[in-house]
């Protein structure tokens, strides 16, 4: 009988791979090469604990490499980057129908610290990661530190900026989608490989192409993640079960978004309680530090409506206003709705992905209106921004990616009326690569903030946001980098921007 190359790989990847013994005990593993290759990653911290990933790999672009057999994993967390005081250990399976990936979830670990946590596999250790558990419910920090990012085409551009964000010290780090671009090869500065992925064997391979990524890897390792997905991640500009492409199928596109959901799950630091259920997976979620924040974690693809005025930058037209079209869904905004109002932070953050403002994108007389993002769903924006100032919802904030640009916006009560009460502030965060160097584009911004004065900024250079929140005040710092086409770019500050306590609305710092 013929064997095929990956199967031959698979076969020979791994030496005694039998899991047990006859009297039940493990047998230890023997890989051909280092199964850590894709990276260690934390993410969904609590007051008590948080979840360790990482997935074996031998092949990382050929589907893994490994035999369709289970493999036991054991795993540490330690008070110390030496690991002498070990606090926490144990085994977990990493299990093929889920890629060879693990999700650990740690529990019973003292509130508000640091840990380090590492993996073991055969003769293999991981690289270590650094995590934290979060500040009891009742606690008042005095500070939080964390960075927010999105969009990292890995064909346009290196990944520095997380090179720099992997330093920052941060306590958090949210990343508001695009992780991965299902598009076909493109070469340009890196390259892709092969067609549009569809299948769950390709969108693992692409998973995996990003995660062999250095500086990405640091930048797990460095703190806990919490994530959520744009569109990219499984098709561009999708709403729910509709495709961009009028071709497809329904049962064509569930099937591929089951696929698309599940290597995302497998490739994030991610709950048993977000593990996909075919073409459905729950996203939306909270995590709070102590009394200080609570962020609100979105997923604004899966449940909205089609787009009714088309997912392009067009002219105004009346589906615009449309109060039946929806980009949250009845239950999450339900959810959401109700978590605000129970809310007991100083801050409330919303962690989402396109951008809300009602912002005129063509400067002039003429008008044109991103249809994909919010101001395409108006009455769902209104409803959602009349909430949040009738139930006095504590200084939201808006954590927005997607646009591969940086903003910051005064979101009003009413975008006809330039005069009208300012309800919360939106912090836009450019790409980390996606778009490739970008730049200043200073003519176009002043014509967009001339047009929209609620906007406070506006630029295109490539980067990630870095805020840093007290019980006054909420700074959001914009990290910028001049080119992501090569290695080893400086990163400055292009601008800081401060809300305060009570005061809904950015000033510049």
């Amino acid at each position: 009988m013929a064997i095929d190359r990956r199967a031959f790989l698979s076969m020979a990847a791994v030496h005694g791979l039998a899991l047990r013994t006859a009297t039940g005990q493990r047998r230890k593993p023997v890989f051909a090469s280092n199964p850590f290759a894709l990276g260690v990653a934390s993410g969904d911290p609590s007051p008590s604990g948080f979840v360790l990933w990482t997935r074996l790999a031998v092949e990382p672009l050929a589907g893994g490499g490994l035999p369709p057999e289970e493999i036991d994993v054991r795993w540490e967390v330690a008070e110390d980057d030496a690991f002498r005081r070990v606090v926490r250990s144990g085994w977990a399976v990493a299990d093929p129908q889920l890629a060879h990936s693990i999700h650990v979830e740690i529990d019973g670990l003292a509130s508000d610290r640091w840990y380090w946590y590492r993996f073991e596999a055969g003769d293999h250790e991981s690289p270590p990661g650094r995590t934290r558990t979060m500040p009891s419910a009742e606690s008042s920090p005095d500070r939080l530190r964390f960075a927010f990012a999105s969009c990292q085409h890995f064909e346009t551009g290196y990944y520095t900026a997380f090179e720099h964000l992997a330093r920052e010290q941060a306590d958090l780090v949210f990343h508001l989608g695009d992780y991965i671009y299902e598009g076909r090869a493109n070469p340009r500065i890196r390259a892709h490989r092969g067609g549009e992925v569809v299948r769950l064997e390709e969108y693992r391979d692409r998973y995996a192409l990003y995660r062999t990524d250095r500086d990405l890897q640091a930048a797990h390792a460095a703190a806990p993640w919490v994530v959520t997905w744009d569109d990219h991640e499984f098709d561009n500009n999708y709403a729910a079960d509709v495709s961009e492409q009028p071709d497809v199928s329904r049962d064509r596109f569930l099937e591929r978004r089951a696929a698309a959901y599940q290597a995302y799950y497998e490739h994030m630091p991610l709950r048993s309680a977000q593990m996909p259920k075919g073409p459905s997976m729950r996203l939306h979620r909270t995590v709070s530090f102590g009394r200080l924040a609570q962020f609100s974690v979105l997923d604004t693809r899966q449940y909205r409506t089609d787009q009714p005025c088309g997912d392009r930058t067009q002219p105004p037209c009346e589906g615009m206003v449309d109060p039946s079209a929806a980009l949250l869904g009845k239950s999450q905004r339900d959810w959401l709705f109700d978590s605000l109002r129970s809310s007991p932070a100083a801050w409330n953050l919303l962690a989402q992905q396109v951008m809300m403002a009602h912002v005129d994108r063509t400067p002039g007389s003429e008008e044109a209106f991103n249809m994909d993002q919010w101001p395409g769903y108006v009455a769902s924006r209104d409803r959602l921004l009349n909430f949040l100032r009738e139930s006095r919802v504590r200084n939201p904030v808006v954590l927005t990616g997607d646009i591969h640009s940086n903003w910051v916006n005064d979101l009003l009560a009413d975008f006809s009326d330039p005069s009208s009460a300012v309800v919360a502030t939106e912090f836009v965060g450019t790409s980390i690569s996606s778009s490739g160097d970008g730049g200043p584009n200073s003519k176009y911004a002043a014509g967009v903030i001339s047009d929209n004065p609620f906007v406070k900024l506006h630029n295109a250079q490539r980067g990630y946001v870095f805020c840093e929140l007290t019980p006054q005040t909420c700074t959001a710092r914009y990290r910028v980098l001049d080119t992501v086409s090569e290695r080893g770019a400086p990163r400055r500050t292009l601008a800081e921007f401060v809300v305060e306590n009570g005061r809904p609305g950015a000033q510049p710092a």
